[in-house]
């Protein structure tokens, strides 16, 4: 058998020996609470995180309310400032405003933008489309509301992480559907856009960290209890927007994936597909980095160095 001419990078040592002591790995017999659990296990010391003016609301748009947001804002910042409607992630089954707080201030700071974090209703107990409808309704209200706590509405984005990239882009091809928002930008963190299991990242990461086969059939299994996903191409693009027969229009992009991550493919496809429409798209695969790198820049100087990238993108877009 012949050997690769290249190995591909190993996980970041640092990285790797804080994964080794939480691991996150479960299945769907395990139960969502348990798989909750262990995502709140992974705190960022409260010492290092930036010191912001923050506030809780509960919002909503048209008949989608009682949705939780939490506000932040930038420091010595003058208004008005763009606004960054945020989308968690977890499989759509796991994840708060309390365990994405961290990500959420990195993207205030490093954007110099007002971020909407939002809670959308989770699986099991709320299956698709319930976060897709909220995560929409959110947006709508940050594009209406913009001005009340001294936003640009001309100056928005939506950004996400993992099943929160995949909202992130989904509510971008809602907005454009339907006459807006006008968005500037979006920033998909390692999102999920295509449903497609057979992609060679599924098989080179099926045993990743984090995010690995077993996780993967769980959060499925809790966020599609009766669809068919046999086909990811017939599956409707509020699931899988890289379904869409047109994505021309769309705003420019930074996509950025990871190495060592089943869904490593899924973003440079949707990167592939805008680019091909005539969309501004940017792809940035981490070599040494494992899925959620994001949630780790604060201890991590590698997944540090990476945010930056998506966050200096994030900013230009918005302060052009």
């Amino acid at each position: 058998m012949t050997e690769p001419l290249f190995a591909r990078p190993g996980i970041d040592p640092t990285l790797k020996s804080l994964l080794d002591a939480f691991p996150m790995t479960f299945s769907a017999a395990d139960g969502v609470e348990v798989a909750r659990s262990r995502l709140r296990l992974l705190k960022v010391p409260p010492e290092l995180l930036p010191d912001l003016r923050v506030e809780n609301r509960t919002v909503g748009h048209g008949d989608v309310t009682g949705i939780g947001v939490r506000i932040y804002w930038p420091p010595d910042t003058d208004g008005p400032l763009p606004v960054v409607v945020f989308y968690h992630g977890g499989g759509f089954c796991l994840g708060d405003l309390d365990t994405h707080d961290p990500v959420a201030r990195a993207h205030a700071v490093g954007a110099r933008a007002i971020v909407v974090s939002v809670q959308y209703r989770l699986a099991p107990e709320h299956p698709f489309p319930a976060g897709v409808n909220d995560c929409w309704a959110a947006l709508q209200w940050a594009a209406e509301h913009a001005a009340e706590p001294g936003g640009d509405p001309s100056r928005l984005a939506v950004a996400g992480d993992s099943a929160g990239g995949n909202l992130a882009a989904v509510t971008a091809l809602l907005a454009r559907d339907n006459g807006g928002p006008a968005l500037r930008f979006q920033l998909l963190w390692y999102p999920t856009v295509t449903a497609d299991l057979s992609l060679p990242s599924h098989l080179e990461n099926a045993t990743a960290p984090i995010l690995d086969r077993e996780v993967i059939d769980a959060f499925l299994s809790w966020y599609l209890p009766d669809l068919d996903i046999t086909d990811p191409t017939a599956l409707p693009t509020t699931l899988a927007p890289a379904n869409a027969e047109d994505l021309s229009g769309l705003p420019p992009a930074y996509i950025g994936t990871a190495e060592h991550d089943p869904l490593r493919d899924d973003g440079a496809c949707y990167a592939k597909l805008l680019s091909a429409a005539g969309v501004q798209a940017e792809l940035s695969n981490e070599p040494t980095l494992v899925h959620g790198y994001v949630s780790f820049a604060l201890v991590i100087p590698a997944a540090a160095e990476a945010a930056d990238r998506g966050l200096v993108a994030l900013q230009k877009a918005l302060h052009a």
